[in-house]
């Protein structure tokens, strides 16, 4: 297939998750993108266990379809090469230690007015602008520092990191995104041009709806395990046996759950009738609506949610994706060639087909061939 970033070269000096998922989107979109790396490298292939081939299997699920070249940015042949690199390519893609690339001549500004046509990514802790753009950042600091920790975590008990690295994969995504804007803006006008996002900025971003009703209401949201404080019934409920995930998110399907638990009556309550309504008495409801689903098993639940529209799910844990039929459908978990372990592919499709992946994550230095032109 002809994927829509073929022709792209992409030079990649980063690191961990952020800006290396970022080259990864690139890579399975079609670009060519060249991992540039210390002669240690990237210090997430040692972010084990586990595993896999001698890389750490975070590792490898961050940069697949991707080259490696090792360099001394300190030795005069290696950084001229570089240079020269860089000038053959579109894009720059970097998450290093804030001044790093600036002290070498490697910096965004020195770099793109040298190459009017250069797209130059920056991926930071928390921008690049401020008085703490220089401090240093990982996905748990930004996520305490944002206010996004104090989000999340049973309200009785202590706030709770988010399980997922949601700032390091939503950050590669919105440099993705940027770059992707700014090499269709350089079609229209020639130019390329510096693209910034961050850790900070992307964790605001997640936090939007909460910002407006804090901002409005001057109230701290609180923290509900599985719920959603302004919309009702929203959350985990019990039944007889487990869990069920209910999303009766608008008075349409609030009034068809209540039909399926023997009382349509309450879609004409005032108490309940509306999302703000329920909203207002969220206990006495939860609560009436917990007592009737505890009498049978969540199986019975679903079924009859299912049934009459009303969106449910089973809390799940990850073996889901091994054995789910609809999981399977989507055909996002393959193993590169050359490889037995399954990997997630690209969450997009193009023309109903999903970007192949070509290769696995490479072994460190595995293009240095590049070098000598090979």
């Amino acid at each position: 297939m002809m994927l829509p970033l073929q022709g792209v070269k992409v030079v990649e000096i980063a690191e961990n998750l952020a800006g290396p998922y970022a080259g990864q989107i690139l890579a399975l979109m079609g670009a060519e993108v060249l991992k540039v790396e210390r002669p240690e490298g990237d210090n997430a292939r040692g972010w084990g266990p586990p595993f896999h081939g001698g890389m750490a299997t975070t590792f490898h699920a961050m940069n697949q379809n991707k080259r490696s070249v090792t360099l001394d940015f300190r030795n005069e042949d290696d950084f001229a090469w570089l240079i020269e690199r860089i000038g053959q390519s579109d894009v720059v893609l970097q998450n290093l230690r804030p001044g790093a690339l600036e002290k070498l001549g490697l910096g965004a500004e020195a770099l793109t007015a040298a190459n009017r046509r250069l797209v130059y990514c920056s991926l930071w802790a928390l921008g690049a602008v401020g008085p703490r753009r220089m401090s240093p950042g990982f996905e748990p600091m930004v996520q305490a520092f944002s206010g996004l920790f104090a989000l999340n975590g049973d309200p009785v008990g202590a706030p709770s990191r988010i399980g997922v690295q949601v700032l390091d994969l939503g950050t590669g995504m919105w440099a993705a995104m940027g770059i992707l804007a700014a090499l269709l803006r350089r079609e229209r006008t020639g130019e390329g041009g510096i693209v910034d996002t961050s850790l900070l900025e992307t964790a605001m971003g997640w936090m939007s709806g909460h910002w407006a009703a804090y901002a409005e209401s001057g109230k701290h949201p609180q923290r509900d395990r599985s719920g959603n404080p302004r919309v009702v019934v929203f959350q985990a409920l019990p039944t007889a046996d487990r869990e069920l995930v209910v999303a009766a998110a608008n008075d349409r399907l609030f009034a068809k759950m209540a039909a399926e638990l023997g009382h349509p009556e309450w879609a004409a309550d005032p108490r309940y009738a509306t999302n703000a309504a329920r909203a207002g008495n969220k206990e006495e409801i939860i609560g009436l609506v917990s007592d009737i689903m505890q009498t049978q098993p969540s199986a019975f639940w679903e079924a009859r949610f299912e049934a009459a529209g009303v969106p449910c799910a089973p809390i799940n844990d990850m073996s889901v994706l091994k054995t789910d039929t609809q999981v399977a459908a989507l055909g996002m978990l393959k193993p590169p060639p050359g490889m037995t372990l399954p990997l997630m592919g690209l969450p997009i499709s193009f023309d109903g087909a999903r970007p192949p992946v070509t290769s696995p994550a490479p072994a460190l230095g595995a293009d240095q061939a590049l070098r000598s032109g090979g």
